[in-house]
Order: structure tokens, then sequence, then C-alpha cells
């Protein structure tokens, strides 16, 4: 391909921020939780490229069609590939995980069963026109006007919602923050800074959650506590392993491996447990002490998927006044989170 805009563009990246910034000059937009990808169109020929540069339409075979389905002969997209989950109100970052996989047969029954979308949130170049330097309202408004005319009405393709109202950003916040990854904030009047952390912010949701210590891992090179596994109880009275916690202070060590040592025994998880056979799995991340389920934590997360955490937690306080069993999966539910609305409306 001949772009103006080339393959190897690095997308554009968001500084981390606690909350959503106000005052005039803001475009806020959902934070889709999938993979960042941009969308190279020039003809028959249809190009998609990862965060890190790499080539992802031969896992998204469907989202290839869609955007060589759009009327517009040559463009640059760049957007989120998400994959609705079951229910059709939220996303399944763990589908999306399945489509990294090797066998082309396997890639193309997923994209049957589980159809991914792709969110479009921003317009790199048009025609033989890139759009790099021009300031992010414009480029939202060739957007819009680009999405109104070439998209049609394809379900694979979908036009990200956008808004310059701080009200409107906290209310999406406020009611499915814990479905979307969280909430962008980006520079109206900032043109396209490939690859750089500017004029533009991420602000996610931060919760938190009683858990069951069900396990711990030493460290790799000392017989030291490095990190707990956490449980949580489902209605059956199992204990699911829903991620780990490090980021322990290390005079504080010393005296937990003893007093975790000190509870080894037992299944630790009776329901899903670490170290799951998967294509991700080392060594290292099967060998784990399951312990007696008499430890209890506080720890605060960004994000649920699949029922486990997304990321690793950070401890916020031990409970030594919380019962264990009272430690349960009804944490993670949260009532109203429908996230796919908003690209309806």
């Amino acid at each position: 391909m001949a772009f103006t805009v080339q393959l190897d563009l690095p997308p554009m990246e968001a500084q981390s921020a606690s909350e959503i910034p106000g005052g005039e000059g803001w475009q806020y937009e959902p934070k889709w939780d999938g993979f960042r990808c941009l969308a190279f169109r020039d003809g028959l020929e249809v190009e998609l490229r990862s965060k890190a540069g790499e080539p992802l339409g031969r896992y998204f075979p469907e989202v290839v069609a869609a955007v060589g389905a759009v009327k517009a002969p040559r463009f640059v997209l760049d957007g989120e590939i998400v994959i609705p989950g079951p229910g059709g109100n939220s996303l399944s970052f763990e589908a999306l995980l399945q489509r990294i996989h090797p066998a082309a047969s396997r890639v193309q029954k997923l994209a049957q069963e589980t159809p991914a979308w792709f969110v479009v949130f921003d317009l790199l170049g048009e025609g033989t026109k890139s759009l790099l330097n021009q300031r992010l309202e414009e480029r939202r408004s060739r957007l819009e006007a680009f999405a109104k005319k070439n998209f049609g009405t394809s379900a694979a393709i979908r036009l990200s919602p956008a808004t310059t109202e701080l009200a409107v950003a906290r209310k999406w916040f406020g009611s499915v923050g814990a479905t979307l990854d969280g909430v962008m904030a980006k520079r109206r009047d900032a043109p396209y800074a490939a690859g750089k952390r500017t004029a533009m912010q991420k602000i996610k949701r931060r919760r938190s959650a009683d858990c069951v210590i069900g396990g711990f891992r030493y460290m790799e090179k000392a017989r030291i506590v490095g990190s707990l596994l956490l449980g949580l109880y489902d209605d059956k009275g199992l204990l699911h392993h829903v991620g780990f916690c490090s980021g322990l202070k290390a005079a504080e060590r010393p005296a937990l491996t003893r007093k975790l040592e000190a509870l080894i025994g037992g299944p630790g998880f009776t329901g899903r447990a670490p170290g799951a056979p998967s294509r991700w799995s080392t060594r290292r991340s099967a060998e784990w002490q399951p312990v007696q389920p008499k430890l209890a934590v506080e720890v605060s997360f960004d994000h649920v998927s699949g029922g486990r955490f997304r990321h690793g937690t950070a401890l916020v306080r031990w409970r030594p006044d919380k019962n264990p069993r009272q430690c349960a999966l009804a944490q993670f539910q949260q009532a109203g989170s429908r996230a796919l609305e908003l690209l309806d409306t």
C-alpha cells in the first residue's frame, strides 16, 4: 500500500489521570475494553494493525470484511476492536483473547460464533490527504461526516460517541465505568501525536472488594512471599481464584511469610484454581502454595473480566473483622452496566 499515512504509524497514547478534567477545550469519549487498532484501506486492500504495529487481520476476518465494505475507497481509521459478551450489553475481553489463535479454522469458527465490532473514534487519513496535523475537533467533524456517508448499516463497524459536556462524561463514568474501561479526555485543539502521551488522558474507575487469601506464591529467587492469590465464594460455597495482589512492603514480607506458611494445607481453592493450563501458562504460574481460607483482605481494582481481575490489584488493608465466607463473587455484579447502549445513541 502507498498511504500518505504509513502502515508503521504508532497510535497516539494517553496519560493516566485520577479525575476527569474539566474546563473548556476537552472532548470526552468512552474508553472501550478491547484491542486498539489502526485500519488502513486502499481499494481492495485492507490492513489492521495493533498498538504494537503487528498485523491483526488474520484474527478478525469479519472486521477486515467490514472495513472493506465501507463505501469510501481510501482511508485510515483509529479505533478499538471489541466483542460483545453474552446478552449483548457488555464487552468480553476473554473472547478477544481467544482470537489470538494459530489455527485459521478456529479463528473462522469464533468469528461466526462471537463476531467482533470495530468501534471508530478518529479519522487519520481520507483519500490522499493525511489528517494528522489537523486539530481533533476538525478530525472529529470529518469523522462524523465520513461515518454518516460511508458506514451504512453494518453492525460490525460503529462510530464511538463523543461529547464536550463534562456532565455527560461523568454520567458515562458513573453508570458504565465498570463495564467500559473508563473515560477518555482529549484536547480538542491538538493534532494527532502518533506514539506520544500528550493531549489525551485516560481515567479508569477503581473499586474495592473483600477477598479471601486462598494461596500465595514465593518470590522467584527467595523463599519469601511474593504475591497473594485472591479468592471469592460463589453461591454453592466454592472458592474461585479471581486474581492476585503483589506490591507488598518489603519490611512486612518475612512476618507475612511465616503467617501464611502456618496456614499451608487443604485445597486452597475449591472452584477455579490458579495455574490452569493455557497458552500463556509458564512453569512458575502453576507453582503456588494453598492455604486454609482464614484471612481476608480488601483490595482495590479497576476492571473485571470473565469473573477475574483483569490486572493486578492493590492491597488496601487486612480485614481481621471480616468472615472470609462473606467474601462473595456477588461483589462483581454491577446493575445497569449496559455499555453497548452507548453505540446506539
